[in-house]
């Protein structure tokens, strides 16, 4: 076999963990993102926030920017390579929603959903592809959501933008099969800021059974640590209780 098939030949599994290294992480000020963002630190990793907004603890590495800006993403995904001379991971954690029939929510609102959900995490990970296959163990994560594998009533762009990630992570997954690993992520119901400032019937009941974001995190680690060859296609992460799964 020539030299340069037995270098792209993918190395077996050794069952070890890997280093966590280079991970950008989407959405990282607030929410799961930030919990990602602080699982991946304590592992050893380094862990690049692109957000709207500045992570609260300071000394994470960051770079602002409305991911509803698909160029702009990109944008910064390249500058996040450049100044860290590569790249390992990316976490595809940013969202955002707007609830409400149709009719009654501004286009503006309604599109955005989908260009943060789902044409964000797109450019980010188009723009991060070239450095995760010259990675050592490449690993993408996408973050889907039991809305993207069933609907609710006054939730279209959400729903949309969701069903678009479930589809776009299963096609990625196959098109980058032996050279990036690819895991998308179910999370069900969590207690964060994401449900703040809507009206009383799209927040969860006060007995709602909601995960505290730290724990869907731990499986994210665990995901981007698997030895290369071995990967979690789908990975769901809900409560016992959780009403929205299967």
């Amino acid at each position: 076999m020539p030299q340069a098939e037995l270098d792209r030949t993918p190395a077996p599994a050794t069952g070890e963990p890997t280093a966590l290294g280079r991970v950008i992480v989407t959405g990282g000020a607030s929410g799961l993102g930030a919990a990602v963002a602080a699982a991946v630190a304590a592992r050893g990793g380094t862990p690049i926030v692109l957000d709207r907004d500045a992570p609260s603890d300071g000394a994470l590495e960051h770079e602002q920017v409305d991911l509803a800006d698909g160029r702009a993403a990109e944008a910064a995904v390249a500058l996040a390579i450049e100044r860290h001379d590569g790249l390992d991971g990316v976490v595809t954690a940013a969202g955002t929603d707007a609830c409400g029939p149709l009719r009654e929510t501004p286009a503006a609102d309604w599109e955005r959903v989908v260009a943060v959900n789902l044409l964000g995490t797109a450019a980010v990970v188009r723009a991060a592809l070239p450095a995760l296959e010259r990675a050592p163990n490449g690993r993408i994560v996408t973050v889907a959501s039991t809305l993207g594998l069933r609907v609710l009533g006054d939730a279209t762009a959400y729903c949309a933008s969701k069903f678009g990630v479930v589809g776009f992570s299963r096609g990625l997954a196959l098109e980058t099969a032996g050279r990036v690993g690819v895991t998308m992520l179910v999370p069900g119901g969590m207690r964060t800021r994401f449900f703040d400032g809507r009206a009383p019937q799209y927040q969860p009941p006060p007995d709602a059974p909601l995960l505290e974001a730290q724990e869907v995190a731990e499986a994210v680690a665990f995901a981007l640590s698997r030895p290369r060859g071995v990967e979690l296609r789908e990975l769901v992460v809900c409560a016992s209780e959780e009403t929205s799964w299967p």
